[in-house]
């Protein structure tokens, strides 16, 4: 009687089970609203685990500087999640200038967290590549797995195989056609592609998915990245637009941590993808749901702005689940946290704005006449001056060039969808050598100017008038 007993009881069960998984993955169910279709038409029913090959990942934080907070806390985020997922430390390889952790102005001394009223991230995260080592070069060699390459550090690289499956998080801030390293170095386009492609010449992944978050980031891999690679690349911005930062402190009024903390605690697509992966069990979830996931929750049309999340390369991969890259917590009976409406989006402000919010913010906690008070207030102040600098000296060089508001304006413009930048990198290149020869550092502001010295390239105006525009603007 007992065992009769014990069948109804577990027969009952799997249909109450199987009740829910009908509800939950039939997009026909009436009850379910549109956003819950749509967010989860991308999710299937568990896949078979990784059977051969091993997972690798890199994690890169290519600024420096307390105002930068959220990159390095991304990252280190991002280091927690696939520790947790399995991924052993030998396999993951961390680049990050490490000045934020025990920062004076950080209120937690040791302690990096990612969202208000977040955990310690810092804890246990590898110093593989930090300060003066964390430069473009050792960063190409560790790509390639090339250990006579690197300069100090810890010496690790990609040593993945033919089998093997390889994960780049990238986040930073971004410009048309490059991405940025700590040490005032840039990522071209360009020669990050080659790199790519040197990769998959030496068979030296299966397959790869790269996260960046930047400004302008889709111009990384706009009309550059070959689908045959077999590497899927999602950004956070398409080519034209800033990427969003989020969790700064006018955040939400109500948190205590929102005035214990001065800068932005994170960017809106890196917490988006990271806040989604420790919700699921990535054993059931794929790359193209979490796409979906994140271009809902960073969309343009919330109400506080956002940025337009972009899939590149082979997105065939985007099938793939999460596991095969992230590894996973196990959940038992995740049921998507999220289900019934879409994921809630988040209060942002664009890369560009986060610098001014955090002096601004300093300038508004500091007590009246103090020291602290006269040097935010000095700090906003040159901040604001340089960038009008940058933009006046490259307006005037323009104007000097073209002369018409016609022309000026073209040099503004974006080249159409699939096209790359510019044709010709070299020139690119050397365009901003010669500003910078004449008229001193770009700096990371000026370098939103990128599409101009790019527009001047594929213009034709040659290196010669760009220096004799700049010599005569700038000396």
């Amino acid at each position: 009687m007992m065992i009769l007993w014990a069948l109804i009881v577990l027969i009952n069960n799997n249909a109450c089970i199987y009740g829910r998984q009908l509800e939950h993955n039939n997009p026909a169910v009436p009850v379910m609203s549109a956003a819950s279709r749509f967010l989860l038409e991308s999710a299937p029913a568990k896949t078979p685990l990784l059977e051969e090959g091993t997972r690798w990942a890199l994690l890169v934080a290519g600024s420096r500087g307390y105002v930068n907070y959220r990159h390095q806390a991304d990252v280190c985020h991002a280091f927690q999640i696939l520790k947790k997922g399995g991924l052993r430390d030998e396999n993951m390889i961390v680049f990050m200038y490490d000045d934020i952790a025990f920062n004076e102005n950080n209120p937690r001394p040791g302690v990096i967290i990612n969202s208000p009223g977040g955990h310690d991230v810092y804890g246990g995260v590898p110093k593989d590549y930090t300060g003066i080592n964390a430069t473009v070069e050792n960063l190409y060699a560790v790509i390639l797995g090339n250990k006579s390459g690197v300069t100090g550090g810890s010496g690790k690289v990609l040593g993945s195989g033919p089998n093997d499956h390889v994960f780049i998080f990238y986040t930073d801030h971004g410009s048309p056609g490059i991405i940025e390293m700590p040490c005032d170095e840039v990522v071209y386009a360009d020669d990050l592609i080659n790199v790519l492609k040197r990769k998959h010449q030496a068979n030296a992944y299966k397959s790869m998915v790269f996260y960046l978050e930047a400004c302008e980031s889709g111009s990384m891999f706009e009309g550059l990245l070959p689908k045959s690679l077999n590497i899927y690349a999602i950004t956070a911005s398409n080519s034209t637009e800033p990427s969003m930062a989020t969790y700064c402190p006018d955040y939400n009024h109500t948190s205590t941590t929102s005035y214990e903390y001065d800068v932005c605690l994170g960017d809106a697509f890196s917490v988006s993808w990271m806040e989604d992966s420790e919700k699921h069990d990535l054993r059931s979830e794929t790359l193209g749901h979490q796409f979906q996931v994140v271009k809902s929750r960073t969309a343009v049309e919330t109400p506080d702005g956002g940025s337009h999340v972009m899939q590149y390369g082979n997105t065939l991969l985007s099938k793939e689940i999460l596991y095969t890259y992230m590894g996973t917590t196990i959940i038992p009976n995740d049921t998507y946290t999220w289900e019934g409406a879409a994921p809630p989006t988040l209060k942002s402000v664009s890369q560009w704005e986060a610098d001014l919010l955090h002096y601004k913010h300093k300038l508004f906690k500091a007590p009246k006449d103090s020291t602290v008070r006269l040097q935010a207030q000095k700090q906003l102040l040159e901040e604001i001056n340089s960038r009008m600098l940058v933009d006046n000296r490259v307006n005037q060089i323009t104007t000097f060039l073209l002369g018409t508001q016609r022309d000026i304006s073209m040099l503004h413009t974006a080249r159409p969808k699939g096209m790359p930048l510019v044709d010709d990198w070299t020139c690119l290149k050397t365009m901003v050598k010669v500003y910078e020869e004449n008229c001193g550092s770009l700096s990371r502001y000026g370098m939103k100017h990128m599409r101009t010295f790019a527009n001047m390239c594929n213009a034709r105006i040659t290196v010669k008038e760009m220096n004799a525009a700049a010599a005569r603007i700038c000396k």
